[in-house]
Order: structure tokens, then C-alpha cells, then sequence
């Protein structure tokens, strides 16, 4: 994490079921990276991270998502998923050390953490009971927990470890989805890729390609591009900061490789049928940077993310449907991230 800043940078048809489980609960909440940004006469706003330094975060997402397919029973064939789902956190974060190359370790625990779904309500009644006890299970497994994060010079999360042990305590269905809101979550209080390489003055733009390839911890490559706008300074808390508008779109798709490896993606190709898959990300929103180091000290953010999932033949195999064969998911998550300053 930086003293200085450089530019870097998934339906099927109704006789595929699995694919579409397969598919959608490793996505439909994965919480699309949103790239974070920055606000604030002309000004260095550079991440400079200091052993021992901690920062203490109140966090809130939530989601609502709608679902639409053609022909329409095929989003009927769906398991229950969740339509609106919610965490309320506080993390604690300690710089633990900080590298020559400028990059950063650093401890993030949850001492608090509150996870809310509508799935309950959306299974039969015999299951309900045991889906909010499975809720209140995630809630009590992940308080206390403690990951260890990586980012670069940049601000751009490398890694992070400790996740998959507490994750491997919950079920199935819920891993991928808190995976995806977890990395989501430290990106955004790290500073993902939105530092300036240069002094800014009021009003000045400037840009990041949000490109990334797909790699073993994200089986996801991303297109993209973000636009900052620092806007002036302010206080918050007693703390002098700048303010930062930003907005970015971003397209991703996932690396299948996997996905045919489990099963499903692989009996569709045998079959002589394919699955085109894309998730389209946009957003917007407002980032506090305090002037002194760089740290975020707030974030707003919203977005929106669609999940766009098409069947198509292969070698000539006909479809039993001359209507293209689609499945779309749209999430709406809006994020709200304020710290404490340094303790």
C-alpha cells in the first residue's frame, strides 16, 4: 500500500437443472469487485499504512435481487435462493507489516457480524425453522473470526487467508455467496485501485482500467474502467479529508474450467449444447480519504450487477424451443462503510 501510486491494473433449458444450481448459487450474490474510490486545493492522496495502525469499520450491505428467464417456468426450476439478504458488521483492522515494495499485512477481525436472508420464507415450511437456525449459526460462526489480508502499493487486494476454515463450517449453498461479500467488503476498505499517480487539484479526473484475469482465490477476468473525480476537502470526525465521487462499469465472465471439471458444464457440451455466461457491473458513489495517510474513513457506494446466462447449440443440435433459452439475475447492493479513525 502506497507512498506513491501507479495505473495497473454465467441459463439453461428446463432439462439442465443442475447447471442452473450450479451456476446461480455460485453467482447470483457474489457481489461484482466494485472498484472504491476517493473525495477533497491540490492534494497527494496516497495510501501510506504504518505497523500497529488500526482502524475500526461499521459496515452495511444490502441486496435485492429479481429474477427473469425465457420461457418463464424455466426460473420456476430454480432452487430457492435468496431475493434480499443483508450483513451488518464491525471489523477491526491492525496493520501488521508493511513490505519495501509498499505493500501491506493486515489483520481484519470481525467483532461483530449479522447475516439476514429472505430464504427462509421462500422454502417450504417444514424447512423454514431450519434455515433460521442456520442464519443465526453463520452469525455466531463468523463473530470473532480473524483473516489476514494482502494488498499491494496500490490498494488492490492481492489474498487473503483464514476464511476457508470458517467458511467450510457453514453450508454448501452459503460458501461461495459470503466468499464473494467478504472479498467485496475488503476491497472496499482497502482502496481498491483508486489512488491518483499524481498530485490532484479540485474537480480533476482521472481514470483506472479495471482489467484483471481470472486466478485460483477469483475464477473470475474482468473488463473495465473507473472514473474519479476529487471533489474538495471536508471533516469527518475531526479529521480532515477529501472527498472523491466515482463511478465505473465493469464486465465479467467466468473461467468455466471448473465449472466442467464438477460436472454439469460437461454434460451440456456432451449433449451438443453451451452455456454463455456474463455478469455486467455498474455503479456510483462517494469515498472519504483522510488527507494525512490515505485511509478511508467512509464509503458509499451503490451498484448493480446482472447475471445473463444464455443455452446455446452446438454443431447443429436443435433446441426444443426456437425462442432463445435465457436467464437473467439483477442485484441491486447498496454499501455503507464508516470508520472510526485510528485507535
Amino acid at each position: 500500500m502506497p507512498e506513491t501510486n501507479r495505473d495497473r491494473r454465467f441459463a439453461p433449458s428446463a432439462s439442465h437443472r443442475t447447471a442452473v444450481q450450479a451456476l446461480v448459487l455460485a453467482l447470483l450474490f457474489f457481489g461484482c469487485t466494485l472498484p472504491a474510490h476517493a473525495w477533497g486545493g491540490k492534494v497527494n492522496l496516497a495510501r501510506k499504512c504504518r505497523p500497529g495502525q488500526q482502524i475500526v469499520y461499521q459496515t452495511k450491505m444490502q441486496t435485492k435481487a429479481t429474477i427473469r428467464s425465457n420461457p418463464p417456468g424455466l426460473k420456476n426450476l430454480l432452487p430457492p435462493v435468496p431475493t434480499e439478504l443483508s450483513t451488518q458488521q464491525q471489523n477491526t483492522l491492525t496493520v501488521r507489516a508493511v513490505h519495501p515494495d509498499g505493500s501491506a499485512d493486515i489483520e481484519n477481525r470481525f467483532d461483530k457480524f449479522k447475516f439476514k436472508s429472505d430464504l427462509p420464507e421462500r422454502l417450504p415450511e417444514n424447512l423454514r425453522e431450519a434455515a433460521q437456525q442456520a442464519q443465526q449459526e453463520l452469525t455466531r460462526r463468523v463473530s470473532g473470526q480473524t483473516v489476514i489480508t494482502h494488498y499491494d502499493r496500490t490498494g488492490r487486494l492481492l489474498s487473503f487467508e483464514g476464511a476457508d476454515e470458517m467458511l467450510q463450517q457453514l453450508d454448501i449453498p452459503l460458501r461461495e455467496p459470503l466468499r464473494q461479500i467478504l472479498r467485496l467488503f475488503l476491497e472496499q476498505i482497502g482502496g481498491n485501485m483508486m489512488y491518483p499517480d499524481h498530485r490532484v487539484k479540485p474537480g480533476e479526473e482521472w481514470k483506472r482500467n479495471l482489467a484483471t484475469q481470472a486466478n485460483a482465490q477469483y475464477p473470475f477476468s474482468m473488463e473495465g474502467e473507473s472514473t474519479l473525480r476529487y471533489s474538495g476537502k471536508t471533516k469527518y470526525r475531526g479529521v480532515k479529508v477529501a472527498v472523491v465521487d466515482f463511478n465505473f462499469t465493469n464486465v465479467l465472465k467466468p473461467e468455466l474450467g471448473r465449472l466442467r471439471q464438477a460436472g454439469p458444464l460437461a454434460q451440456l457440451e456432451a449433449s451438443g449444447m453451451e452455456l454463455d455466461l456474463r455478469v455486467d457491473g455498474r455503479g456510483q458513489g462517494r469515498i472519504l480519504l483522510a488527507l494525512d495517510d490515505g485511509r478511508i474513513l467512509q464509503n458509499h457506494a451503490t451498484l448493480r450487477q446482472t447475471l445473463s446466462a444464455h443455452l446455446k447449440s452446438l454443431g447443429g443440435v436443435t433446441l426444443a424451443t426456437a425462442e432463445p433459452v435465457t436467464l437473467e439475475i439483477a442485484a441491486d447492493t447498496v454499501i455503507e462503510v464508516e470508520g472510526s479513525g485510528k485507535k
